[in-house]
């Protein structure tokens, strides 16, 4: 009976240390938690969600220490930006490849057997022909980041300027193949900048992390021009011979929890060669005896090194670790750019807190001493206000009559007389219709 009852107290002795280790456990986990959610700026909206998510990263933070504690991974994980996403919901907003068995390929322009010496390293970044890391958010456009990334580059070798280049135009006005924040491929993006006769640049058309209506007027601002594209064979070796001569869009599965969560070292997988991301390999190097590619990201500077990867090189599969020798491509760019457009003028300013678009006049509707208190729009440019505060003249027809509508040259008084109909002004936050009926002119 003794050893019963001292069995049993061992037993409750035991489920003790457990609870108080796992309680201790969790104090541990909420604790790391709340310095996580500072770091990364991370906001919940209630607290069932930050428990739920809090729920997720404990389940991230058990699997980054799993695979830390492995003893040969040749890469480390870490509890970045990504940590409170499960897998599920981390492939459904970042990845965006539309790559598919279907997809033409154009081998007709690849070069490779041309290359001369290969150098045993290579990093485009330090010839300045990689913009910084940019972030697609929660947008599968991956494929326009890509895309961009290879036309910055191959700019860069040829006219010797390094130009950020707009994903948004891509995302907003590629329709034909591509899908925006729904996916879409690099070489349906380079076709579209060929036919548009180019592409703007980054600080015009900027990105806004979602599908937009294409902006027509950004469509004329063709800042940089690429003549076509070359796609590569799916073989490393002339994958390598590519990307010596300039960076290069690849197709890659990014979707494995270890991807997601990577930190640092050379990434070996494991991971399906299923294609679902696209990426920018900016160059190739080795450490310790082991190849690896630098692989620019599109997923800010908190993943990864500072944004980038390093992805094993001449591994065992002939497809490359997740599948990086499967789909890549590159724009080709022989010729230079035109001439910059000029950027179409800004509004007009009519005081602190009001103006009117670009190419309209300011007009006072209502003064007090002196001073305007509300204006008004002329839908032209440099026109001549009517002291009624209602019409404005064109500069050609300055003369107002207001009493009979009428706007007069300063020759009215030759009694052959042209004028117009005078405009009424609008408010600055009025829409303004067409007006090509009111500035018709005609002679008596």
């Amino acid at each position: 009976m003794g050893s019963f009852w001292s069995s049993l107290l061992h037993l409750l002795f035991l489920l003790f240390l457990v609870l108080v280790s796992s309680s201790s456990s969790s104090a541990d986990n909420n604790d790391l938690f709340e310095t996580w959610c500072k770091q990364h700026g991370k906001i919940y909206s209630s607290p069932e969600e930050k428990l739920q998510r809090f729920q997720v990263f404990e389940k991230n933070l058990a699997f980054v220490n799993e695979h830390n504690n492995m003893e040969n991974s040749t890469y480390t994980l870490a509890l970045n930006s990504f940590a409170d996403l499960t897998n599920h919901e981390f492939k459904a907003s970042r990845l965006g490849l539309s790559a598919s068995n279907g997809v033409p390929r154009n081998y007709s322009s690849f070069l490779g057997g041309t290359v001369g010496d290969i150098p045993a390293s290579l990093d485009w970044r330090e010839k300045g022909a990689v913009t910084p890391v940019k972030d697609q958010g929660s947008c599968g456009a991956c494929w326009s980041f890509s895309a961009t990334g290879a036309m910055e580059g191959i700019n860069k070798i040829v006219t010797g300027s390094l130009v950020s280049l707009s994903e948004q135009e891509l995302v907003d006005c590629d329709k034909s193949y591509n899908s925006g924040c729904n996916g879409g491929l690099m070489d349906y993006a380079y076709k579209w900048v060929v036919k548009n006769g180019g592409i703007d640049t980054e600080g015009d058309y900027p990105y806004q992390m979602g599908d937009k209506t294409c902006n027509k007027n950004k469509l004329e601002r063709r800042v940089v021009t690429i003549d076509g594209y070359t796609d590569v064979p799916a073989d490393e070796n002339e994958l390598l011979k590519a990307v010596v001569t300039q960076p290069v869009s690849v197709g890659i599965c990014g979707s494995d929890s270890a991807f997601q969560l990577y930190s640092k070292g050379i990434f070996s997988g494991p991971c399906s060669t299923s294609l679902d991301h696209a990426v920018l390999i900016v160059g190739y190097g080795s450490e310790n005896g082991v190849d690896y590619w630098i692989v620019k990201n599109s997923w800010g500077t908190s993943w990864g090194i500072n944004g980038y990867m390093h992805m094993l090189r001449n591994g065992p599969s002939k497809e490359g670790v997740c599948g990086i020798n499967k789909l890549a491509s590159y724009p080709t760019k022989t010729s230079a750019n035109p001439p910059t457009p000029p950027k179409p003028p800004g509004p007009t300013k009519c005081s602190l807190f009001t103006k009117c678009a670009a190419g309209e006049t300011c007009c006072c509707g209502h003064t007090f001493l002196g001073v305007c208190l509300s204006w008004k729009c002329c839908p032209l440019d440099g026109a001549v206000c009517c002291k009624d505060g209602k019409h404005c003249c064109p500069q050609d027809y300055p003369i107002c009559k207001t009493e009979t509508n009428q706007c007069f040259k300063a020759t009215q008084g030759t009694g052959n007389s042209t004028f117009t109909k005078a405009l009424e002004k609008r408010s600055s936050s009025g829409n303004f219709g067409d007006w090509s009926a009111f500035l018709e002119a005609w002679n008596f």
